[in-house]
């Protein structure tokens, strides 16, 4: 079985993760090499490879267990208090719902390979620039130009599937997997409240999702859950902690990857005020496709959001996320360090060059590297909606979960009665997800209904 690549890719893949992971990978590069397409021989050298130890001087801490995570997280208030009217929180769910929105329409003709990874001598975050430049749109004020100048001098091209995001076409919220999980955990917390678990995540993949809907680490995941379940036996097995360490480790070496990090916004949502709370939802999620800090980053940011429908400060919603992951994990290293850069930095496009310079080794749609610009992004913007989301989508890497991210935290922040009109008013209130009763579905109703599993959470955990 392999996935969402071939066998030889996800060991090639692979090798690069257990590098990061703190392991001695030297000699399988040659090995992989040798075994060509013999998928005997890769299974056995993929084998070794998962057996490897990390070594002995590997400075981080990186526990994929609810109870680890929480010994190794710094201080942090688990439980924020507000004062609002039932208007004042409405506002703040419409504002989250409509942020998240007009940041993924923002991203979604740039999650192409020449703004995600860098072409024709280019960072990504370069040519993305390049882009709105030979457009006469720099700097970014709305969204995508459909054409420019660059795609004749550069060859540049916008992602030909996402054309409904572009400036000149969007009318609505076009599907997109960023939405579709927030939906997903919407729905979720409509049938069971706080009751469910990671089992019930993966029940909840296989009724609502297809295949195709699926992708790296959510893909591999998709698979390896179906051969641990039947559609005769449904109930959850005895052994179901052993299994789903397999589950999201078996050829995944996406584990890691941002997959888990955009899955985060419901769970937020239904425990505003509550980071703890919000982070725990976050790594039942989670826990179905990913490890470490693939894990951290669902969790960071699920308790950024459920902070910023009370915090004011920027620093201070960053700082509550940290302190619901390890402070000894690669992921808060990177962020502490994307924020001086934030504090430092003279200009939106010298921060977003220095971010590059210092994570762009991270492959594109990495957790770290894009949670980092997350965060940074919010450190810059401090209360600018659109400095955000734009910083967000001009750092390239997943432009679009990036932007949706940024987005949903400065939209719950600040409230959808404060979203600049030109950016909320293209969608006309309309999303497309491509799930059974939203597609369509008014992006206000998604904001009532998160209101009201808001309420039903706020009285279960009480």
């Amino acid at each position: 079985m392999a996935g969402w690549d071939t066998l030889k890719g996800l060991l090639l893949a692979e090798l690069r993760q257990r590098a990061e992971e703190g392991c001695q990978v030297e000699g399988f590069a040659e090995q992989i090499a040798q075994a060509g397409q013999d998928e005997a021989r890769l299974a056995q050298i993929y084998d070794a490879l998962m057996a490897l130890p990390v070594r002995s001087d590997y400075p981080y801490v990186e526990p994929s267990d609810l109870e680890g995570i929480r010994a190794w997280r710094p201080e942090g208030p688990r439980k924020l208090s507000a004062r609002r009217s039932e208007a004042e929180w409405r506002d703040r769910f419409l504002g989250a719902w409509l942020g998240r929105c007009v940041g993924c329409a923002l991203g979604k003709p740039l999650e192409a390979a020449p703004f995600m990874s860098g072409a024709a001598g280019n960072s990504g975050w370069r040519n993305v620039q390049l882009w709105f430049e030979g457009a006469d749109a720099w700097p970014i004020a709305g969204y995508v130009p459909g054409k420019s100048r660059a795609q004749e001098t550069l060859g540049l091209s916008l992602n030909p599937a996402c054309r409904p995001c572009e400036r000149e076409q969007i009318r609505y919220m076009q599907s997109d997997d960023d939405l579709r999980y927030t939906v997903l955990g919407l729905v979720m917390l409509e049938e069971k409240g706080l009751d469910f678990d990671t089992w019930d995540v993966g029940q909840l993949w296989h009724r609502r999702l297809t295949y195709g809907q699926v992708c790296t680490a959510e893909t591999q995941a998709y698979l390896n859950f179906a051969r641990v379940t039947s559609h005769t036996e449904t109930e959850r097995p005895a052994d179901w902690r052993e299994k789903l360490a397999w589950v999201r480790t078996y050829r995944n070496p996406y584990r890691e990857w941002i997959g888990a990090q955009i899955r985060a916004d419901a769970w937020a949502y239904a425990a505003a005020g509550q980071p703890e709370l919000a982070a725990e939802l976050a790594w039942r999620d989670a826990s179905l496709s990913h490890v470490k800090n693939g894990i951290y980053g669902e969790m960071f940011v699920a308790a950024m959001i459920a902070a910023a429908f009370v915090e004011d400060s920027a620093e201070r919603i960053v700082a509550i996320g940290l302190s619901e992951i390890p402070r000894r994990s690669r992921l808060a290293e990177a962020v502490g360090k994307a924020v001086k850069l934030a504090q430092t930095a003279s200009s939106q496009v010298e921060l977003v060059d220095q971010l590059w310079q210092a994570f762009g080794h991270y492959h594109p749609v990495h957790t770290i590297n894009n949670a980092a610009l997350v965060a940074a992004s919010l450190i810059w913007a401090r209360d600018d909606f659109e400095q955000a989301i734009t910083t967000a989508v001009l750092g390239g890497w997943d432009t679009d979960c990036n932007g949706a991210t940024v987005g949903s935290i400065m939209g719950a922040r600040l409230g959808a009665s404060a979203l600049p009109a030109k950016w909320t008013a293209p969608l006309n209130d309309t999303l497309y997800a491509e799930l059974p009763g939203f597609h369509p579905i008014a992006i206000s109703e998604c904001a009532a209904r998160s209101y009201q599993t808001f309420c039903r959470v706020h009285r279960e955990s009480a």
